[in-house]
């Protein structure tokens, strides 16, 4: 710690010891990685889901299934759970995910 004093510009970071600065970059760029990780898994799972949407549209298929959706909600509860994950954050996650698959497959849809 320095004992020059605080001006504006300082950030919270710049008072805390070189170990503690190390550890929070350590654990930032972890953060990170699995920040990268999720945006690829869901470029992948999107991808499939557009499969999903094309074969929908060529067979005439609504492009939401309920009955699916209360499945899959059902079991990202359970396993985030089984994860030590507020399952409520998990169903909103989902839901999300679920919302912008479905105005995907209407898009194939019409198109």
């Amino acid at each position: 710690m320095t004992d020059q004093p605080q001006t504006a510009a300082d950030s919270p970071l710049d008072r805390v010891d070189d170990e503690v600065r190390a550890e929070l970059t350590r654990l930032r760029e972890s953060i990170d990685n699995i920040d990268a990780a999720v945006i690829h898994m869901l470029a992948e799972r999107f991808k499939a889901t557009q499969q999903v949407g094309r074969l929908k549209a060529t067979h005439r298929l609504p492009p939401a299934d309920p009955a699916r959706e209360r499945e899959q909600i059902e079991r990202l509860r359970s396993l985030a759970a089984g994860a030590h994950l507020d399952p409520v954050f998990a169903e909103k996650f989902l839901n999300f995910i679920i919302a912008e698959v479905i105005r995907h497959h209407e898009a194939i849809a019409r198109s």
